[in-house]
């Protein structure tokens, strides 16, 4: 049976708390037992378990089966009320990244229409009907097939019985759906004089994970909201993601102060890139997005990142900085295994 959304994301428990079977403490929960007395000059190095902080244990990354090197683009589109439009200019900016050398393109949140709740329902796509039930969904996966590219394909609302979601489609070089997450976060926000919205009166939050294999390595997915949590990016560096994407519409409240921040704190904090994709900015919206798409490196380096108008910015991707970065700094030997542990729910009850 399928854990409950809470528990499939982190669960973090404490050694004073293990016996034969971890205690599950709630989601987003650390909890370490104060250490006073003789008991604090016990914990020395001889103590640490770092293979015991992740349970199943960290599963450790392929070779990417192409190159380590690599273009990917991220396109900033302009979005529009006119969906057809819509549809034609992403087509035209994964061309043109294609053109460029780019094997992985990513595309922004909800790039096929107005974000907005009363847009959500008017712009969702069957994306299992396909077809002209899902023309969005239906372009992505002939371009990734015409012009052989990985194709992380932002979101779109998508339409599955009487729920909508909103989804992230990701196409292998031959057009097939590779993976399909569905925002797992949703984006409640109340900030009185500032921004209020509330995803959660329109849409469904996800139930699943989503690391997937492509030709550019295997990828960890989010949407937005989603990287505002560390332990899903934690769950994914174990999963063995090279690479944690991003499709985001932050806003002009959340997006100067938090927008380039997370980034670098998901990279920094488990030595991986990640890219984030965003709408340009348009003034004129119901919400605006900050813009600022950005890829940022295993250290917390940001590599290449836009302004807030609709362009395209093509940057390299080089993997042997993975290693790199963790021979300098190796915090994967230095985890407090015996302190505390990060449990894969959804792992530890598969045959993975």
């Amino acid at each position: 049976m399928r854990a409950t959304a809470a528990a499939a994301f982190s669960l973090l428990t404490c050694s004073c708390l293990r016996s034969t079977s971890p205690t599950r403490l709630p989601s987003s929960s650390l909890r370490l037992p104060l250490r006073r007395g003789p008991l604090a000059a016990m914990s020395t190095a001889a103590s640490f378990r770092p293979e015991a902080a992740r349970s199943p244990p960290a599963v450790q990354p392929p070779a990417p089966p192409l190159s380590k090197v690599f273009k990917v683009a991220l396109c900033q589109l302009s979005v529009t009320a006119d969906k057809a439009r819509n549809i034609a200019r992403a087509r035209e900016a994964i061309e043109a990244a294609a053109a460029g050398g780019a094997k992985l393109v990513l595309l922004p949140e909800i790039w096929n229409g107005p974000y907005s709740n009363d847009s959500f329902p008017e712009y969702a796509e069957d994306i299992e009907a396909g077809g002209d039930a899902a023309p969005s969904f239906s372009m992505m996966s002939e371009v990734a097939r015409s012009l052989q590219i990985t194709l992380v394909g932002g979101s779109i609302s998508e339409r599955s019985g009487n729920k909508l979601y909103n989804t992230c489609c990701v196409f292998g070089s031959d057009g097939e759906l590779k993976g399909k997450h569905r925002k797992i976060h949703l984006f409640d926000i109340d900030i009185p004089g500032k921004i209020t919205f509330k995803e959660s009166k329109t849409l469904t939050a996800g139930q699943d994970l989503t690391v997937v294999e492509t030709d550019v390595g295997r990828i960890g997915i989010g949407i937005c909201y989603d990287i505002r949590f560390q332990e899903l990016a934690m769950l994914y560096a174990a999963r063995g993601a090279h690479l944690l994407c991003y499709p985001g519409a932050f806003n002009m409240t959340t997006g100067p102060l938090h927008w380039e921040l997370l980034q670098r704190a998901r990279a920094a904090d488990n030595q991986l890139f990640v890219a984030t994709c965003a709408p340009a900015r348009d003034t004129s919206a119901g919400y605006i997005a900050w813009g600022h798409s950005t890829l940022v490196g295993p250290f917390g380096e940001v590599i290449a990142t836009a302004e807030h108008e609709e362009t395209t910015i093509m940057a390299e991707i080089d993997y042997s900085l993975i290693d790199q970065r963790r021979q300098f700094l190796p915090l994967q030997y230095q985890r407090r295994g015996d302190l505390y542990q990060l449990v894969d729910v959804q792992r530890s009850g598969s045959d993975e």
